[in-house]
């Protein structure tokens, strides 16, 4: 049963933050708050981890998942970014915000498009999962914790420890309690494109 690993939203215990990291780079799979919910993550390269978030979610090999940065700097090696998109990835990041670009080598191939080769990315505002990500010193792969059939994600830690609790190792809970979408930027073609509007603010884009 994966237990509750709960933290400080401001400024989240280094010791456990250690625990959640030595975990994950296990190969176990994990719910940790994001500043958008709660994600279902595992590294990038637990390809078995990843089998195991599809088969929560019952998604096909098509799904297009998304990638959790600590910085621009990491993004940008897994992904091709031109000037004008990374200046509006900056002036907003760390935020609610996705953005689709082309991937790089540095992507699994599982895990980009299919026929687009591009992959979402975003880096997160949320204390306790950047705190995370630099301990890793890696991306995580992540989707937002839903229930097969069901339109509203999971929205708190006892509720996730309920439900699926015995497929993962850990739930990572600041206590914190906003629910809602990133806002999609798709930056891969020539001009950008807001595919969803979510919590992070269209006009802070400059479009």
């Amino acid at each position: 049963m994966g237990y509750i690993l709960q933290v400080m939203p401001e400024s989240p215990q280094p010791h456990r933050i250690e625990q959640a990291a030595k975990l994950l780079t296990k190969g176990q799979l994990a719910a940790v708050s994001t500043d958008t919910g709660f994600s279902l993550v595992c590294r990038l390269d637990d390809k078995e981890a990843l089998d195991k978030i599809r088969l929560i979610r019952q998604l096909s090999e098509k799904k297009h998942f998304t990638l959790f940065c600590d910085s621009l700097s990491q993004m940008s090696k897994l992904a091709r970014v031109n000037n004008t998109g990374y200046r509006m990835a900056k002036s907003v990041t760390p935020g609610p915000y996705t953005f689709i670009l082309e991937a790089t080598k540095e992507v699994p191939r599982r895990l980009s498009h299919p026929s687009k080769k591009t992959i979402g990315l975003r880096v997160p505002s949320n204390k306790a999962l950047h705190a995370l990500l630099e301990k890793i010193g890696e991306p995580l792969v992540g989707t937002t914790v839903i229930m097969p059939g069901e339109e509203e994600p999971l929205s708190s830690a006892w509720e996730i420890q309920d439900r699926i609790g015995d497929q993962l190792a850990f739930i990572l809970d600041d206590g914190t309690s906003v629910i809602g979408d990133t806002t999609v930027v798709d930056l891969s073609g020539d001009e950008p494109e807001v595919i969803r509007e979510g919590l992070g603010s269209v006009s802070a884009l400059g479009l």
